[in-house]
């Protein structure tokens, strides 16, 4: 009776506006605005990284500043292609299959990280062949910053009041306006701490204290296991998907039957880039 009461009593969802402005008929949403901050700060830090040769092997980084600038478009492509497309066909391929106009409707559901993964690889593979550049060393630069972007989409799923997390007496969980009338773990935060600030910070200490860009493929491992990881483990938190609910027996999500093939690639990736580049003294 009391956990129900305080269910009842903890905090209400911030009144936060998911336009943040307009300009005549056009709305611009938080949404919109978190993956323009999540490409823009993810290329000057990537920028950056290409800027210092000390962090590459042989003194040289694998691509020139006018190849970050074209990469650009071939990201934002893979994320937000891979990302819808990934949604329908994990999430959410009945219902775009009785309606096909669905598929279009991004308010529908959203984007999938695991198709924005896919469909971002895509485009790493086709980009690098046609500018003869390493492809896990492109891997790297990209893994190193995407937690930029993941950082400011979880944020902005808070802020929308979308991707909520399971019901919980914790004197931080938030009533969701669309969540029912009892408070909710805010488990968009979790992820854009763990997901976007702690494996920013992991990966950084890898590459700027370890030297881990002078093994190609060694800092792509390590974030794909870490992300995997960070997934698994707020999908205890995070309410499933109401179209899938919970699989297999009645705990495992699709989050986390999607996050478990990564660690495995992860881990292998990861020992794979130590044995083929050993440490040189």
């Amino acid at each position: 009776m009391n956990s129900a009461l305080n269910l009842l009593a903890t905090m209400p969802f911030p009144d936060i506006d998911p336009i943040a402005f307009s300009i005549g008929p056009l709305a611009v949403h938080w949404y919109g605005l978190a993956y323009v901050a999540g490409i823009l700060i993810g290329w000057f830090y990537a920028s950056r990284l290409i800027a210092r040769p000390n962090l590459w092997a042989g003194g040289a980084a694998p691509m020139t500043r006018a190849h970050l600038d074209d990469f650009l478009v071939w990201a934002a492509v893979g994320v937000i292609l891979g990302g819808r497309l990934g949604y329908i066909f994990f999430y959410d391929f009945a219902n775009v299959a009785a309606d096909p106009v669905r598929a279009v409707q991004i308010w529908n559901g959203g984007m999938s990280f695991h198709g924005g993964l896919t469909g971002t690889i895509v485009a790493m593979i086709l980009f690098a062949r046609r500018n003869r550049i390493a492809v896990w060393s492109l891997f790297d630069i990209v893994a190193t910053v995407v937690s930029v972007g993941l950082f400011f989409g979880r944020i902005a799923n808070f802020i929308n009041g979308e991707l909520w997390g399971r019901l919980s007496d914790a004197p931080w969980a938030v009533v969701f306006p669309s969540g029912g009338p009892f408070a909710r773990h805010p488990s968009q935060l979790y992820e854009a701490g763990l997901e976007g600030i702690v494996l920013l910070v992991v990966l950084a200490i890898a590459v700027y204290g370890l030297g881990a860009l002078k093994r190609p493929g060694l800092v792509s491992g390590l974030f794909v296991s870490g992300y995997a990881l960070s997934r698994i483990f707020v999908e205890f938190f995070r309410e499933p998907d109401a179209q899938l609910g919970y699989l297999y027996g009645g705990w495992l999500t699709m989050g986390m039957v999607l996050s478990l093939p990564m660690l495995a690639a992860g881990i292998w990736v990861c020992a794979s880039a130590i044995a083929k580049h050993p440490v040189r003294e």
